[in-house]
């Protein structure tokens, strides 16, 4: 099978060559495009993580709360809602039928509810990895901050989340790869992100083999880049020689 490469160098409007294969004046390219769409994917994706992480952070510390039960429920509803829809449905939900309820949301970008889709639904799965993180800290750490005369709040500010979340950056780091794949269902709603963009130009130029692995190979390295940064936040922030006691996972 020969591999069309070139393609990438033809102009989106008239399908004519370009030298050099990126378009100037207006004129862009398939190479163009799926850099462009490259960037999207990236900032959906990082946008979506820093919405999980701080929902996540905020759920997952109310549902270890000892003295309020009430307070736990709430968490625990939050989990389960948002883990147990699909993504895809959650999206279609988000932009469809969020905004009738909510006229006001009918001027809000698209792209700003894919975010918020995709980042509360990964804010359930952060939520379960805090709750094991710091449910799996020593009983000891708490009732030593409480010895100290530290609230509630402060004990968990200076005492547990900062143990808790070094644990489970291990867990952070499958989510912060999952979160850069799931955001190919934006393509649903017409971002044009790397899926969006094999999808369509696959169609225009009759190469959808090339438009697809070129976008596969985005995602492997967007994905794995991601992996090592992760692992370099892991071994600066590594409590050595502790052990974390139970498992610390996504709470499938």
């Amino acid at each position: 099978m020969a591999w069309n490469w070139q393609v990438f160098c033809r102009e989106t409007t008239t399908g004519e060559t370009v030298i050099g294969c990126f378009g100037r004046g207006g004129d862009e390219t398939y190479l163009n495009w799926i850099v462009a769409a490259w960037g999207w994917t990236l900032a959906v994706s990082l946008a979506a993580m820093v919405v999980a992480l701080f929902f996540g952070l905020v759920v997952g510390t109310i549902r270890t709360l000892p003295s309020s039960p009430w307070v736990v429920r709430l968490g625990n509803a939050w989990v389960e809602l948002f883990r147990n829809i699909p993504l895809l449905v959650q999206i279609f939900l988000w932009y469809f039928v969020v905004p009738g309820i909510f006229p006001t949301l009918k001027d809000v970008p698209s792209v700003v509810l894919v975010i918020l889709a995709l980042g509360l639904f990964t804010s359930a799965r952060i939520a379960e990895q805090v709750r094991a993180g710091i449910q799996a800290l020593p009983r000891g750490q708490r009732y030593a901050g409480m010895a100290l005369g530290l609230t509630t709040a402060q004990t968990y500010r200076h005492v547990l989340l900062p143990m808790g979340l070094r644990i489970i950056i291990p867990p952070l780091t499958s989510e912060s790869m999952n979160i850069i794949k799931n955001s190919s269902v934006a393509f649903a709603v017409s971002i044009t992100e790397l899926t969006f963009f094999a999808r369509q130009s696959g169609e225009e130029t009759a190469a959808p083999v090339e438009m697809y692995l070129a976008a596969t190979v985005l995602y492997a390295i967007s994905a794995f880049a991601m992996n090592r940064v992760m692992g370099l936040i892991e071994r600066r922030t590594r409590v050595p020689g502790f052990v974390a006691a139970g498992n610390i996972g996504g709470g499938h």
